[in-house]
């Protein structure tokens, strides 16, 4: 007999099936890159900004989209953020040049901004604090899951239906998804007929949606700010991955569509052990020792300098295998990073944890603009596919020096009002 998922751990599947949605339709144009650049008559620099494109809108909506789940509620903010971005990739199919297509990747980057924040912010009230680390990994695995199968899958579609038609089905299936999450979800917990006391009372004690709410905007920013340089580190790596890495295959090894996307595949499969395995270390961790601040930077720390080490190996060696591993091996160590890294806004501030992770994210959507645009006008200018990952490696030795500026272990406490702050005494009315 097959048992039921309690109500919690239905809630984490569906936000899983979401993260895995909104990869799917964000680096489907990776694979289809090179089809695109043939059919519109684009460039590399170009194709870059078209990557580009979306993370404009990304990065902007970030802490605007997470304050408005904060503020909203998770609910009603996925229901509008999904159905912008299932509209856009479906736009996608009809596009007519450059133009038009840049402007289907804002729409897609618009739809998209809010989710990753607002998502913590229903997993903050759905997530028991000993789980926050498994929580953020195994959905961003499912993210990786989604960059995984991407490029067979839409590969498939653009052979039997053409590249227009993979955008329409993609974001079709998008539809789908929230309709679903609209009809199950709730944003208190003890409002879904579904869960138990036994969960009610292994979970915090939830922030009401509508609750007026003044965000110490500096004081906050201040507060996440090294968190936001740290994740930008591995921002520039991540949208160098999901950008250039179908069309790195194909163009420096000489690979057809199906075979750059076989590899390109099994490079993201890496990534998804490494998201899943990040987030159980650092909780067992947690567990083991109650130290927050251990159980976070110790796995961030060796993310970053284990892909720092394996990127360097690939300029050692031309063998495609040889270099498949070592993009895989990593991909596999910077998605160590994922789960402690987005439990630490958690951590700092559960009572704004949709802001906090909107002001982190903020720093990978900054990378999502830079990164692919730098990469295509390298690989311009020089010719060399492999030259741009030398920035790679520089910024990952740069995010495991800065992780030790986060301080996790420090709950973000706001400054008092100045009324507060006046003794008893000084307060007291002259008789």
């Amino acid at each position: 007999m097959i048992k039921r998922l309690s109500a919690t751990n239905s809630v984490l599947f569906l936000l899983c099936l979401m993260y895995f949605i909104t990869y799917l339709d964000r680096v489907n144009i990776a694979t289809a890159g090179a089809v695109i650049i043939q059919d519109l008559g684009m460039s590399n620099t170009q194709f870059g900004l078209i990557l580009s494109a979306f993370a404009y809108p990304y990065a902007i909506f970030q802490v605007i989209g997470g304050s408005v789940g904060d503020r909203f509620g998770a609910r009603r903010t996925l229901l509008v953020c999904g159905l912008i971005w299932a509209s856009a990739t479906i736009l996608t199919g009809f596009v007519g040049g450059l133009v038009s297509l840049f402007l289907a990747r804002v729409l897609l980057g618009f739809g998209e901004g809010a989710t990753f924040p607002t998502a913590t912010r229903a997993m903050q009230n759905w997530t028991a604090p000993g789980r926050r680390g498994f929580a953020q990994g195994i959905t961003h695995a499912f993210a990786r899951l989604g960059n995984a199968v991407a490029p067979p899958i839409v590969a498939f579609l653009i052979y039997h239906f053409g590249w227009r038609s993979s955008f329409v089905i993609l974001g079709a299936i998008s539809f789908v998804w929230v309709v679903i999450w609209y009809a199950y979800f709730r944003d208190d917990p003890s409002d879904h007929k579904a869960i138990t006391q036994a969960e009610l009372d292994a979970l915090p004690p939830p922030r009401k949606v509508g609750a007026k709410q003044s965000v110490p905007w500096g004081a906050l920013t201040r507060r996440i700010l090294p968190v936001t340089v740290t994740y930008f580190c591995y921002g520039w790596t991540l949208w160098l991955f999901l950008g250039w890495l179908p069309s790195f295959f194909k163009q420096s090894y000489g690979l057809d569509l199906k075979n750059s996307a076989l590899f390109a595949s099994g490079v993201f499969f890496a990534g998804v052990v490494g998201d899943t395995l990040g987030g159980v270390l650092s909780d067992g961790i947690l567990k083991r020792t109650g130290s927050i601040k251990l159980a976070r930077l110790s796995i961030i720390v060796v993310g970053f300098l284990g892909a720092a080490a394996s990127l360097t190996g690939v300029f050692f060696t031309k063998d495609l295998t040889a270099v498949a591993l070592l993009l895989s091996s990593g991909f596999f160590f910077a998605e160590l990073v994922i789960g402690p890294i987005w439990s630490v806004p958690m951590d700092i501030a559960p009572q704004y944890a949709g802001t906090a992770s909107g002001l982190m994210n903020t720093g990978s959507a900054i990378a999502a603009i830079v990164s692919p645009i730098v990469f295509g006008l390298v690989v311009d200018m020089t010719g060399d596919w492999t030259l741009p990952f030398a920035g790679s490696i520089g910024l990952c030795l740069l995010g495991a020096a800065l992780a030790f500026t986060m301080h996790p272990e420090r709950p973000f406490m706001e400054a008092p009002e100045p009324s507060a702050m006046i003794p008893p005494a000084a307060a007291a009315p002259v008789r």
